[in-house]
């Protein structure tokens, strides 16, 4: 029985040692000479939608958290303040649960009309949406209130950076231009990056992105004082690795701890600058490894993407780099704000020729 127990332990310490094996050989092969890679300049993928600049026309639906008054007009004693239950059902008075989940307040109001006429004579019920719980919007990063936040009204960007308390502020400059990466803030919408300028928005005003908050949106303004690379795709932990003086890329890919087997190292992808505009550079990461090519110089911020053999997406390296670049932080910033001692999230997406990235 301790011979069985033991054989755990032994199983970490094997897989700890093949880890720190694979780091030696990565960190040999990183020594000698860098140059910097040919990097080109993209265009925006997709525009900003004009839809996207008007308030949604959709009625405001029902959910778990929501508080509604109701009373049923000229009956004593029927005014009451309830809430949606977390199971999306709603009590008052003799009805039971009713299933309110993604119902308008003008459809609860005639359903429970109609099921009130067991009890009441021509039953008219009024019914008041008071406190707004179920949809919301997140804003992380350097704000002065990061936090999720009721969806009670019409919002744009600016609007909720506005009620998260602005840009943090430097107490040294009294200025947020060194605080928040803009260059590197985003907007996701149901798993998806949309393409704001956060650049453009905050520091030149421009107003053209400024568009209007879905619920669930998810909002994030990053430091830039963090010096950071990030190591995705086919590696065996993807993951943020600190920034050290003359990183090249081959030392980057062995803080990744290791390279999947399916793996293209033909077609690494370097992202670097603005998410909505960065420049890229494809780079053959096996000469480096096989001493055929000079290895490749990073710089804080990069992205460097190791995409799976034939994964890539409709969209290209870039596509694929970005977007989990981005699931990567919205996952690990929204763990820690929903409990703050949580451990970071690694991403490992299905990348192989019968999965290709979404």
């Amino acid at each position: 029985m301790r011979f069985t127990a033991l054989i755990p332990c032994c199983l970490v310490l094997l897989n700890a040692c093949s880890l720190m094996k694979e780091q030696k050989k990565f960190d040999a092969r990183a020594q000698g000479t860098t140059t910097d890679a040919a990097f080109t300049q993209t265009k925006r993928q997709e525009p900003i939608h004009p839809e996207w600049l008007k308030p949604s026309t959709k009625p405001y639906t029902l959910g778990p958290g929501d508080k509604i008054e109701i009373e049923i007009i000229g009956e004593t004693g029927t005014r009451a303040d309830t809430f949606v239950t977390p199971d999306s059902k709603l009590y008052f008075d003799l009805l039971p649960g009713i299933d309110v989940k993604g119902k308008p307040t003008t459809q609860l109001r005639e359903e429970m009309e109609k099921m009130l006429t067991r009890y009441y004579r021509q039953p008219q019920v009024s019914l008041t949406l008071r406190e707004v719980s179920s949809q919301r919007v997140w804003v992380l990063g350097r704000v002065n209130s990061p936090g999720i936040y009721p969806l009670n009204r019409p919002m744009r960007v600016l609007d909720a950076v506005t009620q998260a308390g602005g840009l943090f502020a430097s107490s040294f400059t009294g200025t947020t231009e060194e605080l928040a990466d803009l260059s590197h803030s985003f907007l996701m919408r149901g798993g998806k990056m949309l393409p704001v300028d956060f650049q453009k928005l905050i520091r030149e005003g421009d107003l053209s992105q400024n568009i209007y908050i879905e619920p669930d949106d998810f909002i994030y303004l990053p430091s830039s004082m963090t010096n950071e690379i990030y190591v995705l795709g086919a590696v065996t932990e993807p993951r943020p690795v600190g920034f050290m003086n003359e990183m090249n890329l081959i030392t980057a890919l062995g803080r990744g701890l290791g390279i999947r087997p399916e793996a293209d190292l033909t077609h690494v992808t370097i992202v670097r600058g603005s998410l909505t505009e960065p420049k890229i550079a494809t780079v053959n990461a096996r000469d480096i490894i096989q001493g055929k090519a000079t290895n490749v110089r990073l710089e804080p911020g990069d992205i460097v993407y190791v995409p799976g053999s034939g994964s890539m997406s409709p969209g290209g390296f870039l596509h694929d780099a970005v977007n989990t670049f981005t699931r990567l932080v919205a996952a690990n910033e929204g763990n820690s704000a929903g409990a703050p001692h949580a451990t970071p999230i690694g991403l490992n997406l299905n990348i192989g020729p019968s999965s290709p990235t979404q």
